[in-house]
This record gives structure tokens, C-alpha cells and sequence, in this order.
């Protein structure tokens, strides 16, 4: 244990006010040792009372009521070491003084954390088991000073401004109407959730967009629940190549690694797809893989695709003989996987099926999510796809807003984009002829173009009835 910095930061503690408030409420007694703990668990008693420091004084006096159990060597001990304590240094870098003492909180932490974690292996611990020690030692690693205590909503107006007008970096997608209701693609730190019967295509729209992420140069982590490893990489290959699943077993091998080839030529980006058993998988083994990733392979990705959310476990909720309610257990798996997007600042796309009753709608709402409605109530995107034998015949699938964090979710509030599921690829359709439609609810005239192609079919026709009014 260094004393000497142990020793600096009580003294700075006793002499330096502006230290005391950025560091006190970070500070652990467990990280002091000796008389110091003692010292600074009586230190922080007074400044909670008395909102400031204490005299030399009327820190004896203190310490002469103390209810702290004071041998009477460490009593002795305490009061002769006071003076030194409450001697004023030289000035001293508060950045330097304020940075030192986080290291110095970080290196305790974790050499507490080690001895418990000792102690615990030995059988020596009462009350705590192995199991715990994953947490023990990330608890530790976490010790940081935040020193952000809020928004000052009159004071930071300058800096919000200049938020409003900062570019928030996102992974922008192929499809025009796509881009057009995010502002421009999937931002960092979001969960976002595709909603679609069996059959409909949730996982060639994670296909299709993890290709369409690796084609931009960046780097994606695909992983799958539902699925080999080899079938995902294969709708990619069909997506990427350009060719059929059906002709893509026809590919003479040196064909198939051209093309390969030549998609490796264009991208500086890199696909990992990794398999999960089903059910067997949560966000603490995603977060261990992203870091043997890094570590061995020096991937970090930009996005991070889960097939798909409902068949995926909990870190902290076991689904055992059904003794958990899917709402709470399906919340559970949203919550813990924003929090890993929020973690390594990146977006996290995943799937989730209809109900029953929504599998056969035409217009599906928050309402027909399986299992949870804690999953729309976590995700910050929420998007519907609904198929029909219309839409097959036209090789097109719908798409619905059910939640928007990134604009208004009326706008463009259903859409169709065109589907080649033999090449499981997504792309844009084109919009009919120009003319004017009239909103009814506004009595404003709207650019055909504007209303989303799916409104102009006959079937989209039927649902807004009531909201639109064709010239």
C-alpha cells in the first residue's frame, strides 16, 4: 500500500475544499487502511453534517466523541499525526491531485476485490459463494470519478445548442425510406427491433443489412440463435455475390473465392457470425466474445445483429420451470441488450415474432409483440413487416412504424421496400406518378411522392381509409 498517497489525499482532504467535493462522494473507507480508514470515515461524518471542512480543533473534539471504536495506540496515533494533516502544501495541480487519486481508488478497489475473491476460494468468505466473484471483480474494474452531476438547463445552453447541431455518427442503411424515418440510419447506443410473423423475413432483413454494413466498410457481428453459422454466411453470400441460394452450391470453387475476393477488395470492414445454442446465450457471453474479438483479433465491430432476441437468455433472470413470467423474462433480454449497445457505443438490431393474432394482420401494432410488451417499451426502434399474397405478387414486403425514437413515427408510418428472397436481398421501389393527395385530418395537399408507396396500394388503401383522400 503506498501511505504516502494515502497520506496526501487525507491531507488534501483536511486542506483543499474544492478536492474534498469532486472526490468525497467517490470515496470507499474500505480503501484507506490503519488509522487512515478511521480518520476519513470520521472526516466524511463531519462533512455531511456540517457541509464543509473541519478545523483541527473541532476535528479532535470530533474525534474525542467518536462513536468509531479507537484503540487507544490508534487514538494516540491519530491525534499525533492531525497536525501533519491539517499543514497546508505547497499548491498542488488539482487535474494531477484529482487524477492520481481515481488510479489510487482503482488499484484499491481491485486489490480488495482480490482478497475477497481469495477469501471466498479458500471457503473462508460467510456468506458469499463463486458465483459471485464475476461480479466482485467488475465492480472493481468500474470504479471511475464522474464527475457530470446534470444538465444545468439555464446555465448549458450553449452546449446544448451545440448538440443540436453536431452530427450523431449512425450506420446508415441502402433503403431510401429507411434512412428517411431515422434521419439517416442507426445511431450508437440503441436497440432496435424488427417484428414479423415466421416465414416473413426477419432474418433476411438482418441478412440484408449486415451486408449492406460490411459494403460500407464497416465492421459487423452477426449473431445467430436459430441458425448455423454456415447458413447465415450463406444468405450473405447470396446477398453479396449477387447470385441465387439456389446456384450458389453450383459455384465452382474457384468462382465462389473470386468473388469472394472481390468483396474483400472493396470493404475494409469484417463479418464474424457466431452460433449460440438456443436459449443458452445472454449479453455477459456477447460482451466476453466482443472482447476476444479484440483481443485476439483486433475486431471491434460497428453493429451487432442478434438472431434473434426471444430465444436469447438472461444475465440475471433464470427461466427455471416457468417459475418467471415471459414479460419480466423477455424485458430482462431487452434491458440487458441496450445496456451492452450503451456499453460499447454501438447499435444492436434483433427480431422478435408476432402473437397468434398478429401473425394474419395487415396492420399490426405494438399489441401483437410476443410474449413482452417490456420489449417495445426498451427498444428505441420498432419496425413491422407484414406479407400478403398481394405483396408476394408484387415480390414486395410492407413495413410499419410501431416506434420511433429518431423522428416522428407518423411520417412515412408505412412503407413498402422490394424483396428478392431467392437472393435475400432488400431495395427500394419506385414511387408511382406525381400527384397530389389530400390529408384529411390537416386538409393540406401532400406530394404523392411523400406518402409512403404502401398507402398508394389497394390494401393500404383500405387501412387509412379514414386518413387519406384520393384526388
Amino acid at each position: 500500500m503506498n501511505s504516502d498517497m494515502q497520506n496526501m489525499i487525507l491531507r488534501s482532504f483536511f486542506t483543499n475544499e474544492d478536492y474534498m467535493r469532486k472526490v468525497v462522494p467517490f470515496m470507499d473507507p474500505k480503501y484507506f487502511e490503519g488509522v487512515g480508514q478511521q480518520l476519513f470515515k470520521e472526516f466524511a461524518k463531519y462533512v455531511a453534517k456540517y457541509n464543509g471542512i473541519p478545523s483541527v480543533d473541532s476535528f479532535k473534539v470530533s474525534l474525542q466523541e467518536s462513536e468509531e471504536t479507537f484503540s487507544e495506540e490508534a487514538f494516540r496515533h491519530a491525534m499525533d499525526i492531525l497536525p501533519d494533516l491539517f499543514r497546508k502544501d505547497t499548491e498542488t495541480d488539482m487535474d494531477w491531485l484529482v487524477n492520481s487519486t481515481e488510479k489510487w481508488c482503482q488499484d484499491r478497489a481491485l486489490f480488495n476485490a482480490v482478497m475477497e475473491s481469495i477469501s471466498i476460494i479458500d471457503g473462508k468468505h460467510k456468506t458469499l459463494t463463486k458465483n459471485a466473484l464475476p461480479d466482485i471483480l467488475s465492480k472493481a474494474l468500474a470504479v471511475t470519478f464522474d464527475t457530470n452531476i446534470g444538465h444545468d438547463y439555464l446555465q448549458d445552453a450553449e452546449s446544448r445548442y451545440e448538440f443540436y447541431h453536431t452530427v450523431e455518427e449512425r450506420i446508415p442503411f441502402d433503403l431510401d425510406y429507411l434512412n428517411k424515418i431515422t434521419k439517416g440510419g442507426l445511431p450508437n447506443k440503441s436497440l432496435n427491433i424488427i417484428l414479423a410473423g415466421t416465414g416473413v423475413g426477419k432474418s433476411l432483413f438482418m441478412c440484408h443489412c449486415a451486408a449492406s454494413a460490411l459494403s460500407q466498410g464497416k465492421n459487423v457481428l452477426y449473431v445467430t440463435m436459430e441458425m448455423a453459422e454456415e447458413r447465415i454466411a450463406e444468405r450473405i453470400d447470396a446477398n453479396l455475390l449477387d447470385v441465387s441460394l439456389d446456384q450458389i452450391s453450383t459455384l465452382s470453387k474457384d468462382m465462389f473465392v473470386g468473388k469472394v475476393q472481390k468483396i474483400a477488395e472493396k470493404t475494409q470492414g469484417t463479418l464474424v457470425i457466431k452460433e449460440y445454442p438456443t436459449s443458452q446465450a445472454h449479453s455477459g457471453h456477447f460482451r466476453a466474445l466482443m472482447n476476444e474479438l479484440k483481443l485476439k483479433k483486433k475486431f471491434v465491430p460497428d453493429i451487432v445483429f442478434i438472431d434473434y432476441l426471444n430465444i436469447c437468455a438472461s444475465s440475471r433472470i433464470k427461466s427455471v420451470g416457468g417459475s418467471v413470467n415471459t414479460y419480466t423474462f423477455v424485458k430482462a433480454i431487452a434491458e440487458e441488450l441496450r445496456g451492452l449497445a450503451v456499453e460499447f457505443n454501438l447499435p444492436i438490431m434483433s427480431a422478435t415474432q408476432t402473437t397468434r393474432s398478429g401473425y394474419g394482420s395487415s396492420d399490426p401494432g405494438l399489441e401483437d409483440t410476443s410474449e413482452s410488451f417490456g420489449l417495445p417499451a426498451t427498444a428505441d426502434l420498432m419496425l413491422a413487416m407484414v406479407s400478403n399474397d398481394e405483396l408476394n405478387a408484387l415480390n414486395q414486403i410492407m413495413v410499419k412504424q410501431l416506434k420511433n425514437r429518431y423522428s416522428d413515427p407518423n411520417m412515412h408510418k408505412r412503407f413498402v421496400i422490394g424483396v428478392d428472397r431467392s437472393k435475400m436481398k432488400l431495395f427500394d421501389v419506385e414511387d408511382p406518378e406525381h400527384e397530389l393527395v389530400k390529408d384529411v385530418a390537416s386538409g393540406k395537399k401532400i406530394p404523392q411522392e411523400d406518402i409512403p408507396v404502401f398507402d398508394l396500394s389497394s390494401s393500404g388503401k383500405k387501412i387509412n381509409a379514414e386518413g387519406f383522400q384520393f384526388n
